[in-house]
């Protein structure tokens, strides 16, 4: 019967049923076979006892950072953290997490939803501005965190009066995503230095 097959398949390998691969396609930017590589990906991230379940259960944020994309990435905890759906703060995703994530690192994803998600990424605090305190973040993120690479006060301070001075329209100290998303689509440079998203 299908155990028999499954056994013969090499374990657990789990499929995504049809009607959800419908779904995604509607809700992400993914094809088809995006979805079910993603899919096949976060499945091996589980124990393989899980793996039959892989829609119904969360991967840890240790294993999520194990991924090609975020273990390199600068602001790998950011992006766990604004994906996460979780409800114990733990930064663990579903699967539906991890192919929203997917969705937004594709290259069909639209500069609109890229560049709402990395200001979600840069804002640190969460508080829906990006204030001095999460640009002097964001630009440790980005010149690395050795000392011969980061910057000293006086440069740091110099370079957040500038990105304010460019970015910040109704000059309340903090720049909005409305201000973030204006800079993007005028300095295709500072976009593709913050990208975030590939």
């Amino acid at each position: 019967g299908a155990e028999a097959v499954r056994a013969a398949m090499g374990g657990s390998a789990s499929v995504l049923p049809r009607d959800a691969l419908s779904e995604y396609q509607e809700l992400t930017f993914l094809n088809k076979q995006e979805i079910l590589l993603a899919y096949k990906r976060f499945s091996e991230l589980l124990p393989k006892e899980e793996r039959e379940n892989a829609c119904s259960v969360r991967v840890p944020k240790s294993q999520i950072l194990t991924l090609p994309e975020l273990r390199a990435n600068p602001f790998q905890h950011r992006i766990c953290r604004v994906f996460s759906t979780s409800n114990a703060g733990d930064d663990s995703m579903s699967f539906e997490d991890f192919l929203d994530m997917l969705s937004v690192f594709s290259d069909s994803a639209t500069s609109d939803i890229k560049s709402h998600y990395a200001f979600r990424i840069f804002d640190f605090d969460d508080d829906g501005t990006l204030d001095r305190k999460d640009l002097e973040k964001l630009v440790n993120c980005l010149t690395g965190q050795g000392e011969e690479s980061r910057l000293n006060n006086a440069e740091m301070e110099q370079l957040i009066r500038n990105i304010l001075e460019e970015s910040d329209i109704d000059k309340d100290g903090t720049i909005n995503l409305s201000e973030f998303q204006h800079v993007i689509s005028r300095c295709p440079d500072f976009a593709r230095y913050s990208s975030i998203c590939g």
